[in-house]
């Protein structure tokens, strides 16, 4: 497994993979999308940054964006990690909050905000975040809706 920046060629699978988890509403999807399809766009991005999971033959296994929070001294939110449900427990996610890690250190970034859902679905996911060092610092009950809370958990580097 190796981690590299984001392609084109990405865009398909990225979509596929974001949909197989069945985590994500098709709202969320669709944000997800929008901000690779900035990113690939002829345009400069919108600040968002990308990096991609792939196995030995090129496909990918799962992804991160991340980017620093406007205001604020130099301080990162961890917008999305997806990993191939096939392939989650396989240190994937890790290489990639590894690699987040290492790219906000280098930018001088001293702190890495995650914000995911409260929900019973989501139960998996905050566990990841608990194991690799992002303590849940905040809960805002029925945030998303009625029973799924906003959960913030936060890293200082």
């Amino acid at each position: 497994m190796r981690v590299r920046e984001l392609r084109r060629a990405d865009r398909g699978p990225l979509d596929d993979i974001l949909r197989a988890t069945g985590l994500f509403t098709e709202e969320e999807v669709s944000i997800a999308l929008e901000l690779i399809d900035s990113e690939l766009g002829p345009g400069p991005g919108e600040g968002y940054l990308f990096a991609v999971a792939e196995d030995e033959d090129g496909a990918p296994l799962g992804y991160a964006c991340w980017g620093r929070v406007p205001m604020t001294d130099a301080t990162f939110d961890l917008y999305w990690i997806a990993v191939e449900p096939r392939k989650q427990g396989r240190g994937v996610g890790r290489a990639l909050l590894d690699h987040v890690e290492a790219f906000v250190r280098s930018a001088g970034g001293r702190l890495i905000i995650v914000e995911t859902a409260g929900k019973p679905s989501y139960a998996g996911t905050r566990a990841f975040y608990e194991r690799t060092g992002y303590p849940e610092v905040a809960r805002l009950p029925d945030f998303y809706r009625d029973g799924d809370d906003k959960v913030l958990h936060v890293k200082r580097l």
